[in-house]
């Protein structure tokens, strides 16, 4: 089947404006592409998370949905879908992933200076513990920053590096494991169930946590599916249990893999890890049936859940973010290899070699390929990694990388033909790209709210 498994109902127009328009937004953006307006980009592959279309399955559930403050019948709902699929006992709604974070990290952060390790943890988990006070470490494995060698799981932790950590340091210096599936900062990358598994018996020997950052649950089973020996012809629904399975608790973004708007969950198996986690959620969500959503969202995001495992929708989305890699191969454009489930990563630090990290070769990137054809992608580098909170240096990433996130069921093959072919221009003059310099750095998350001039300052 090559065709997308739906049919469209509903469309909304965009536009592409022209290059002195262009140019203009940009520079009001401060080069910035999170600050441009939406109307102002034609393709916007900025980010999958809440971008999603809904079904018409989902838009009925948000007219039935119960809007009761507390005990709505929409939260029950959803509860009941979340269990089956998840098998964690209890559950707590937030109103997206970040929430999830800010509620659980501090609970799982006993005192100053623990160790949260992780794959790779993405800006906004790095963000919260080092709010709570913890020291995050990423233990990925060496194939995952080495972007032209295929490899089918640089989403697994690094199990011996795990294992030393653990010897060096003691259980106790660590607070939690969280394992990121599939890994974001690394370009998308599926964990491993083999690798889980092997991460969960460490964790359960050492008595450590292990939670999930589960927002891309289903597009892991998918690729675990896929490329591991022994699950080809699995459901993505009995693969992702399986995961889940091997967890104390997971975070989710329901704005990703629930196919929704907004949304998010704690979810965890011990009770009275619960009874610290439910007046969290009280003080900075909601009570505890509704957690920052709507009950129109609660009902939405319980249909969307089941949607997202479907077999054949996920060798849609899976399929149509690999036809827009094997574009970009073609066209000469370095890649994080393999294509992921959710984005393809443009290896900026390849592309763009004469631009050093300190000047944010995946921002300059991105800023160019608006220019180019009002495509708005993001940088997952260095600049998202921030700076150090005990020594103010600036972190380093894996690779530097720019992001194209794809919406699920949003834009179609020629929407991604024209982003392919906008990036081989930009790439044709790769050479006279140059680097930026920041004007404006806020203290935390700076990539979102950064500003900045070209490197040359006669340019802009």
């Amino acid at each position: 089947m090559k065709g997308e498994p739906f049919r469209i109902k509903m469309v909304e127009p965009i536009r592409l404006l022209g290059r002195a328009e262009r140019e203009a937004r940009l520079r009001e953006a401060g080069l910035n592409v999170f600050l441009l307006r939406s109307a102002d980009v034609y393709v916007d592959l900025l980010t999958d998370s809440g971008t999603n279309a809904m079904s018409d399955r989902q838009w009925a559930a948000l007219v039935t949905g119960d809007e009761a403050y507390a005990g709505s019948r929409s939260w029950h709902e959803l509860e009941e879908v979340v269990r089956r699929i998840t098998g964690f006992p209890f559950v707590l709604p937030v109103h997206q992933g970040r929430g999830a974070e800010k509620v659980a990290i501090p609970a799982l952060v006993r005192r100053e200076g623990q160790f949260v390790l992780g794959n790779a943890h993405f800006d906004t988990t790095r963000a919260h513990i080092d709010l709570a006070g913890g020291r995050p470490v990423d233990l990925y494995i060496p194939e995952a920053a080495d972007t032209a060698t295929p490899h089918p799981f640089k989403g697994d932790l690094d199990v011996e590096r795990l294992s030393a950590f653990l010897d060096e340091h003691g259980a106790d210096a660590v607070a939690a494991v969280i394992l990121t599936i599939t890994s974001n900062t690394v370009g998308g990358q599926p964990v491993s169930l083999r690798n889980a598994r092997e991460v969960a018996r460490i964790c359960r020997a050492a008595g450590v946590p292990l939670f999930l950052d589960a927002a891309r649950f289903a597009e892991n089973a998918w690729l675990v599916r896929e490329r591991e020996e022994g699950q080809a012809g699995r459901s993505p629904a009995a693969i992702a249990r399986d995961f889940f399975d091997l967890a104390d608790g997971a975070f989710v973004s329901a704005k990703k893999d629930g196919l929704v708007n907004i949304g998010g969950l704690v979810l965890c198996r011990d009770e009275e890890l619960y009874r610290r986690l439910a007046p969290r959620v009280v003080a900075y969500e909601g009570f505890l049936t509704y957690g920052g959503m709507a009950g129109r969202d609660l009902a939405a995001l319980a249909v969307g859940l089941e949607e997202a495992l479907d077999p054949a929708y996920l060798a849609y989305r899976v399929g149509q973010v690999r036809r827009l890699g094997a574009w970009l191969l073609e066209a000469g454009v370095p890649i994080q290899e393999p294509v992921g489930g959710h984005a393809v990563f443009v290896d900026a630090g390849r592309l763009l070699p004469h631009i050093p990290p300190g000047r944010y070769p995946g921002a300059a990137l991105a800023a160019e390929l608006y220019l180019e054809c009002g495509v708005r992608g993001v940088e997952v580098g260095s600049l998202l990694m921030g700076r150090d909170p005990e020594t103010g240096e600036e972190r380093r990433a894996p690779a530097e990388f720019l992001r194209l996130a794809v919406p699920r069921r949003v834009y179609t093959d020629n929407h991604l033909a024209d982003v392919a072919e906008g990036l081989a221009r930009v790439a044709r003059r790769a050479a006279g790209v140059r680097g930026l310099r920041m004007t404006y750095e806020p203290p935390a998350l700076r990539h979102f709210l950064a500003r900045f001039r070209w490197e040359d300052a006669a340019r802009g």
